[in-house]
């Protein structure tokens, strides 16, 4: 395992993403614990593209104009979805002491179709993990599974890092009932945008 790749790997994982932006909703909404599910549901959303990338599907993938398309605009559907679910009372930004009601697992359902869901995440693995491979090595695959599950492992720890610092400011949260509001139209702006984005996107 290169140093160059554990670099490179958090750089992109410290990046501002949905799955960042849905780990801290939830850490901030519904505290540490619940934003570990999230951190978890994200980073099981990374196995069907790494997947896709080893056996070679995601170039299948950008080379089917109709199959991107279609992954695409279900990918833009779930996005403004969780736009509107972090915008509405009670949604995932919901603040309250009383978590207990709040299905762990569908908040990990939520963050792993956010990164099923997202095409360009394949055609990212695709064009990523290969330039890590040791010049020589006859079986590549392995290689790749290990660099595909060090990315993923990074992933879930950063994840909980960014959870546990917006659980930490549930508090202040909690007594601003104004400064709420505001990250909850903030968040959800930004989900509305990165769909917008990804809908006018061409691959």
């Amino acid at each position: 395992m290169s140093f160059e790749f554990l670099i490179t790997s958090m750089i992109v994982i410290l990046l501002p993403g949905t799955g960042v932006l849905y780990t801290l909703a939830i850490g901030l909404g519904r505290g540490f614990r619940p934003s570990v599910f999230a951190a978890f549901g994200c980073t099981i959303g990374i196995v069907p593209a790494a997947i896709a990338s080893i056996i070679g599907l995601a170039a299948i993938l950008h080379m089917s104009a109709l199959a991107f398309q279609i992954i695409k605009y279900l990918g833009v559907a779930y996005l403004f979805y969780m736009a509107w679910n972090i915008l509405r009372d009670g949604g995932a930004m919901k603040v309250s002491s009383d978590v207990t009601k709040i299905s762990s697992w569908r908040i990990a359902i939520n963050g792993t179709l956010l990164n099923v869901l997202n095409p360009k995440l394949s055609l990212f693995f695709l064009a990523f993990l290969p330039q890590f491979i040791p010049a020589g090595t006859i079986n590549p695959t392995p290689v790749l599974l290990m660099l595909a599950l060090t990315f993923m492992a990074l992933t879930f720890i950063v994840f909980i890092g960014y959870g546990a610092c917006a659980s930490l400011a549930r508090d202040y949260v909690i007594s601003k009932p104004t400064v709420m509001v505001w990250l909850r139209r903030t968040f959800a702006g930004t989900f509305g945008l990165l769909g917008l984005k990804l809908a006018l996107s061409e691959r």
